[in-house]
């Protein structure tokens, strides 16, 4: 990897192009940096201190903000409505004829969707900047004057409400200027590459606060954070195994005599990779966890008293907490199933096979047509299931290891997972570039 990029750096438009997504991500954390205005800090980080860290819907955020959700900067939203109006988006093209049209439409049909993606995220972005604002309005974050109950800049309620709405929406639209800055222009995916710079920002951070628990905590953490080290690091061993792991099937093309000349006749091969839908089944399954413990947030505790439907419902709730081994095996399931249900929804094997028959193409041993249609849904199905208990295993890992430990260490198996994902494409992307720039032209 380093050699990669030390043979990039030599380039002059790929120097450019990494210069250039560096500076983006500069800009990205300092907006991140950037307070929105009629918010109280102190009452901000005692809320973000007790309900970003529970598992619920709030703490998915502050992950997937990289951090700036629980400081309410403007850019506290994130790349989470882009990522919701991607889904929505690719979700309807499969259900509505006019977005399937437009999916098949090539180049054209893709800047459509992507300008009708953008305006559901600028909506969906307006919805949850004013949800965060009646969030911190009940945790009593805002600003206000004692004596007429308006808040101190103002002086009239409503605008301060506009204001962080407004602030809150602005730089939801900043970030998705900003990663298309870095598709155009710059080196790799931008959204990929904005969530990989949040996570990487919050490593320092962690590594002080895993030094400072074993300088001054419980001798039981002396032991604890080297093993937990080292657990690192054989993870992100085995999450780079499984991304460049892959099934290879060899394609044999037939010969065509056209004139005197003689085309095709070689072999070669579809490689169908194990980690096919990367980690949005693990972000699905993550909002769909966190809501039972957002619910627990508007019940008030029934007490050690409390009897019969109270009880229960409190009880119930209790399953859903992240350190319980029932939401460990329902996350676990849910991944599997939100896998099944992407890789489906991405991989058709009928129209594999027709695109194979008309290159002329043909698995040996495997009859062209349904025969072959059957085949690849059977590798991709047992495929699947092996990327989809992968995801399952990173996402459950840390879980069980501060379960059993009882340390309060936990292992971000999802960050983990993200950040070295994006940093293997990063670096597959430099090669190819390079390699296109090196390739010998047949003149040559």
């Amino acid at each position: 990897m380093l050699k990669t990029l030390r043979n990039a750096w030599s380039i002059p438009d790929l120097r450019r192009k990494i210069l250039y997504t560096l500076l983006i991500i500069v800009i990205y954390r300092i907006g991140g940096a950037i307070a929105v205005p009629f918010i109280r800090q102190e009452a901000l980080q005692a809320w973000a201190d007790a309900n970003t860290e529970s598992g619920n819907i709030f703490s998915y955020l502050n992950v997937l903000s990289g951090g700036t959700f629980s400081q309410a900067t403007i850019l506290a939203l994130s790349v989470g409505p882009y990522i919701n109006a991607q889904i929505i988006i690719q979700l309807l093209t499969y259900a509505l004829p006019p977005l399937e049209r437009l999916a098949k439409e090539g180049m054209e049909g893709r800047k459509k969707l992507n300008k009708i993606n953008r305006y559901v995220a600028l909506g969906i972005s307006v919805f949850q900047a004013w949800a965060y604002y009646l969030t911190l309005k009940k945790a009593g974050a805002l600003v206000y004057c004692a004596e007429t109950g308006y808040d101190t800049f103002s002086k009239s309620k409503m605008f301060s409400e506009i204001v962080i709405i407004a602030c809150f929406t602005a730089g939801a639209s900043l970030i998705i200027w900003l990663g298309d800055r870095i598709n155009e222009k710059g080196l790799g995916n931008g959204m990929s590459m904005l969530i990989f710079a949040g996570i990487v920002a919050r490593g320092p951070q962690a590594v002080v606060g895993l030094v400072k628990m074993m300088l001054t905590g419980e001798a039981k953490y002396v032991i604890m954070v080297p093993i937990i080290i080292l657990f690192f690091i054989a993870m992100i061993a085995f999450v780079v195994f499984m991304n460049n792991a892959e099934r290879r099937i060899h394609i044999q093309y037939s010969k065509r005599v056209v004139g005197n000349k003689v085309y095709g006749g070689q072999s070669s091969y579809i490689p169908i990779k194990i980690c096919m839908s990367g980690v949005l089944p693990i972000i699905f399954a993550m909002s769909f966890m966190s809501l039972p413990a957002t619910l627990e947030m508007f019940i008030a505790d029934p007490g050690p008293k409390a009897t019969g439907i109270k009880w229960f419902y409190h009880h119930l709730l209790n399953w859903f907490s992240t350190d319980h081994w029932v939401y460990a095996i329902l996350y676990f399931l849910l991944i599997i199933g939100f896998n099944y249900f992407y890789v489906s929804m991405q991989y058709n094997p009928v129209e594999i096979a027709n695109n194979l028959r008309q290159s002329n193409g043909a698995i040996q041993g495997i009859r062209p047509g349904k025969p072959t249609a059957d085949y690849f849904k059977r590798v991709i199905s047992k495929i699947t299931i092996v990327g989809a208990f992968f995801l399952g295993v990173m996402a459950v890992i840390p879980i069980f290891f501060a379960r059993f430990t009882q340390t309060g260490l936990a292992i971000g198996g999802t960050s983990m997972l993200i950040v070295v994902s994006v940093a293997l494409e990063t670096v597959r992307t430099l090669e190819s570039q390079m390699m296109m720039r090196h390739h010998k032209g047949f003149l040559e």
